[in-house]
C-alpha cells in the first residue's frame, strides 16, 4: 500500500516538528566511539550507540572529502544560494520542498534511524567547527537530522514529463534528462554453494559510475545493534548502495521501472483553481516556497509557487484540464529506515520483510547469505495501473480515484529468482528475465508496462562467464571478474575481415586488417587490436553512436537467440570505408595503428601513471571503464569500474575489495592515490573484519572530534 503519511499530518504535528530538537553533545558523542583507520584508510567505526556510529562517520567523511558532505546537507535544506549567489536559486526551490516534507516526517520515523540522523548532522557540526578555515566566513548552519533526512527524502522527477508537456505547447520550466551515460550501472554475481569450492555462498559488487561519484568504503560497528561494512556514498548515513554484515550481504544494479503516470483530470468550469475528482470540487494546494539568495553583500529573496492535487503536483494546466504528475517516488522518506533493517537484518526472511517497507524505490538486488541462500530481486515501488500505461507523452483521464493507481505491485509479484538450478545469479543493468539460463523468467508473468526482455553485450559475457559447472573459489570469482573480453569483436570481427578483403586492401590497411585477424579479442594491457578496433567500430556506428547499434548489425538481438545476438555486419562496404579511416586516424594519434591498449589507456592518479585493460559496456566489456583525452593525447580512465567487493560467507564473512579512486579526492590525502595501481593490475586488497585482522592492520586510532 502507497503510505504518503505527510499528506495526513495534522497541522499541530508540522508545527511540533518544525521545532529545534534537541541533538547529543558533540563531545558526548565522541567520547562514545573509536576510530580505526587500516591500511589505504578504511575507517572501522566501533560506538556504544548509533547516534556516536553515525556522527563518527560524518566526521571521516568530512575529513576525507572535505565541505562536500556539509555543502551536501545545505543543499538538502535548499539554502545554497544564501551562501554562493543566485546561480543555486533554482535548485534550492526543489530541495526546500524536500526539507519541508523531512521536517514534517521526522516523528513517523523509529527512533534508531533519528538516533542516525542526528548524530550524523552534530558530526558535520563539529567538523565545521574544528576546521572554519575551509568554509566561508561565518559558515555556521547548525545542521540538524532535518537536513540529513532531507537528503533522502523523494521527490517526484518532473523532468521526466518534458516530453508530454512539448506535446501539449504547455509553457513550464521543466526541462527534459539529459541522456544516460550507458557506461553507467553495476555488475553483481552471487553464487550458491554448489558452485563454491569452499560450499560457501559467495557474492560480487561492482558499481559503474564516475570516479567523482563519492563511493566510500566504510565499516560500522554498534556491539549487538549493527556491524556493517560496505560502500556509504558520500553526504550521507544511509547512502548503502551494497555491502554485507556477518550473516548476509547485497549488492544493486540499477533497473528502468516506470514509477509514475501522467493524469488529466477535469477543471472545475465554476470555480478557479479547483478540479473536479470523485463527484467534487477540491481546491488546488498553493505551495509557495521563498528562497533567499546572496545579492552582493546583502540578501535578497524570491517567491515561487507550485500546485499539487490530492494525487500529485500539477505540471500543466490546458484546455480545461489540470495535468498531474502521480509519483511512487513523491514524498517518499523511509529509504534510510529500510536500509537500518537491512543492515541489520539476519536471514534472507528479515531482509526481505526490510524490503517491503517499499521505500528503496527501484534498483535490481542481488543477495547471498551464510545459509547457503542465493537470491535475485528486480526491485521497484512500481504502480499497479488499473489502466494501460500513458508512457511519458500520454495524459490518462481521471474522473474518479478508482481510475487511477492507489498501491504498488506487491513485492512478491515482482521478477525475482530463489537458488536456481545452476547455483547462480546474476544482472548488469539489463531486464530481469535471463538472471539465470537454466529457468529464465516469463515475461507473459507480468504486466505490459514491465520492462522489454533485452540482453546487452555486457550481460551476455557475464551469462558465458559464468553459466557453467565449474567450482569457484572467491579468488576465482575475483579473476573471472577481472575478464578482458570484448564480447563485440566475438560477434563481428569475422565480418569486418571479409568485408575488408573483399575490398583488396593494401599498404598499412592490409597490414592492419591481417593483425585484426589475429587479434586476441580482448583489451588486455599488452593486447595489440583493441584500440583499432574500438576506433573502427565508432567511425561505423556514425552519428548515431551506440544508439545505432541495433541498425549496424546484420542481425539484431532476439529474444529467440538471446545470448548469441545481435552478430554480423549490416553494411560491409561502409565498414571497409570505416577501417581504412581508423587505420589512418590511429596511425595519426598514436604513431602506429597496433599500439598496446594499455600504452594509449591509462589510470592516472597523483604520481601514478600505469597502463590499465577495460572498454566500454556497448563493446561488450565486463570490466566497463570509460575514458578521456589526455593533453599528451592518452586515454585516461574516469568512470565506471571502480568500487569492487567480493565476500564469502563462512563462519564469519571473508573478502576482498578496491576503490581504485581511493577513500579522499584530496591530492595531498595518502588515501588519494594509493589503490590506483592496484586497481589498474586487477588486485584487491583483504578486507579486515574482525577485531584481531582490524587491529593488525590499524594505523591510526582517535575519537573524532575529540577536543584535547
Amino acid at each position: 500500500m502507497l503510505r504518503h503519511a505527510f499528506f495526513r499530518i495534522a497541522f499541530s504535528l508540522a508545527v511540533f516538528a518544525g521545532a529545534a530538537h534537541a541533538q547529543p553533545s558533540a563531545a558526548t558523542l565522541a567520547r562514545q566511539v573509536e576510530v580505526r583507520r587500516t591500511a589505504h584508510g578504511v575507517p572501522h567505526i566501533k560506538a556504544e550507540n548509533l547516534a556516536a556510529a553515525a556522527y563518527a562517520s560524518a566526521y571521516v567523511q568530512s575529513e576525507d572529502y572535505g565541505p562536500r558532505v556539509a555543502l551536501s546537507l545545505l543543499r538538502a535544506r535548499g539554502e545554497m544560494a544564501r551562501w554562493f549567489g543566485r546561480d543555486s536559486i533554482n535548485e534550492d526551490f526543489v530541495n526546500h520542498l524536500a526539507y519541508t516534507r523531512a521536517v514534517q516526517s521526522y516523528p513517523l520515523l523509529e527512533q534508531p534511524t533519528r538516533d542516525v540522523y542526528d548524530g550524523f548532522a552534530v558530526g558535520v557540526n563539529r567538523y565545521i567547527e574544528l576546521h572554519p578555515e575551509e568554509f566561508p566566513a561565518g559558515f555556521v548552519p547548525h545542521f540538524t537530522g532535518y537536513d540529513v533526512l532531507a537528503k533522502d527524502v523523494e521527490l517526484p522527477p518532473l523532468a521526466q514529463s518534458a516530453k508530454f508537456l512539448a506535446r501539449t505547447d504547455s509553457a513550464s520550466r521543466v526541462r527534459a534528462p539529459a541522456p544516460g551515460d550507458p557506461n553507467d550501472g553495476s555488475n553483481a554475481w552471487a553464487f550458491a554453494p554448489v558452485r563454491t569450492k569452499s560450499k560457501h555462498a559467495i557474492l560480487l559488487r561492482n558499481p559503474h559510475l564516475t570516479w567523482t561519484a563519492g563511493y566510500y568504503e566504510a565499516h560500522v560497528v554498534v556491539p549487538g545493534v549493527l556491524d556493517f561494512y560496505g560502500d556509504m556514498r558520500i553526504g550521507g548515513p544511509f547512502g548503502v548502495i551494497g555491502g554485507f554484515n556477518h550473516d548476509l550481504g547485497w549488492a544493486t544494479t540499477n533497473n528502468d521501472a516506470l514509477l509514475w503516470q501522467i493524469y488529466a483530470l477535469d477543471a472545475d468550469p465554476a470555480q478557479p483553481d479547483h478540479y473536479l475528482l470523485d463527484g467534487a470540487s477540491l481546491a488546488l494546494q498553493r505551495e509557495p516556497v521563498t528562497v533567499t539568495f546572496k545579492d552582493g553583500a546583502a540578501l535578497s529573496s524570491e517567491t515561487r509557487e507550485t500546485y499539487r492535487t490530492s494525487l500529485g503536483p500539477v505540471i500543466a494546466r490546458a484546455n480545461g484540464k489540470v495535468y498531474v504528475f502521480r509519483a511512487a517516488d513523491d514524498g517518499e522518506y523511509r529509504a534510510g529506515e529500510q536500509f537500518l533493517h537491512m543492515m541489520r537484518a539476519k536471514s534472507l526472511a528479515e531482509w526481505k520483510d526490510a524490503m517491503r517497507i517499499r521505500a528503496r524505490l527501484n534498483s535490481s538486488f542481488t543477495y547471498a547469505d551464510r545459509a547457503g541462500n542465493i537470491f535475485y530481486l528486480w526491485n521497484a515501488a512500481i504502480p499497479s495501473l488499473p489502466h494501460p500505461s500513458g508512457g511519458d507523452t500520454t495524459a490518462i483521464p481521471a474522473r474518479r480515484t478508482s481510475e487511477v493507481w492507489t498501491h504498488f505491485v506487491p513485492l512478491d509479484s515482482l521478477p525475482q529468482v530463489l537458488n536456481p538450478k545452476g547455483g547462480y545469479v546474476h544482472n548488469e543493468n539489463d531486464a530481469p528475465y535471463y538472471t539465470n539460463m537454466r529457468e529464465p523468467l516469463d515475461p507473459a508473468r507480468y504486466p505490459a508496462y514491465f520492462p522489454v526482455p533485452r540482453l546487452g553485450l555486457r550481460s551476455q559475457l557475464a551469462i558465458d562467464l559464468i553459466d557453467n559447472d565449474r567450482k569457484m573459489s572467491l579468488e576465482d570469482v575475483v579473476a573471472l571478474k577481472h575478464s578482458y573480453r570484448m564480447l563485440l569483436a566475438d560477434r563481428v570481427r569475422d565480418d569486418l575481415v571479409s568485408a575488408v578483403r573483399a575490398a583488396n586492401p593494401t599498404g598499412d590497411v592490409a597490414k592492419a586488417i591481417d593483425m585484426i585477424a589475429a587479434w586476441d579479442k580482448t583489451v588486455s594491457p599488452d593486447s595489440r587490436g583493441g584500440t583499432l578496433f574500438e576506433s573502427w567500430w565508432r567511425r561505423y556506428l556514425g552519428r548515431g553512436g551506440a544508439a545505432a547499434a541495433d541498425s549496424a548489425y546484420a542481425q539484431p538481438w532476439s529474444a529467440s537467440a538471446p545470448t548469441s545476438t545481435p552478430r554480423g555486419l549490416r553494411a560491409p562496404a561502409r565498414a571497409a570505408e570505416a577501417f581504412a579511416w581508423a587505420v589512418g586516424e590511429t596511425t595519426k594519434r598514436y604513431g602506429r595503428f597496433d599500439p598496446p591498449w594499455g600504452d594509449v589507456h591509462r589510470v592516472r592518479r597523483g604520481a601514478v601513471d600505469v597502463p590499465v585493460g577495460g572498454c566500454a559496456s556497448d563493446l561488450g566489456c565486463f570490466r566497463v571503464l570509460t575514458y578521456r583525452d589526455d593533453a599528451d593525447g592518452k586515454r585516461v580512465a574516469t568512470g565506471s569500474d571502480g568500487w569492487i567487493l567480493a565476500v564469502e560467507f563462512g563462519d564469519e564473512p571473508r573478502g576482498y575489495s578496491v576503490l581504485a579512486y581511493g577513500e579522499s579526492p584530496k591530492p595531498t590525502s595518502p588515501y588519494f592515490s594509493d589503490q590506483a595501481e592496484m586497481f589498474s593490475r586487477g588486485q584487491l586488497k583483504p578486507i579486515a573484519w574482525n577485531d584481531r585482522d582490524i587491529d593488525a592492520q590499524t594505523i591510526k586510532r582517535y575519537r573524532p572530534g575529540e577536543t584535547p
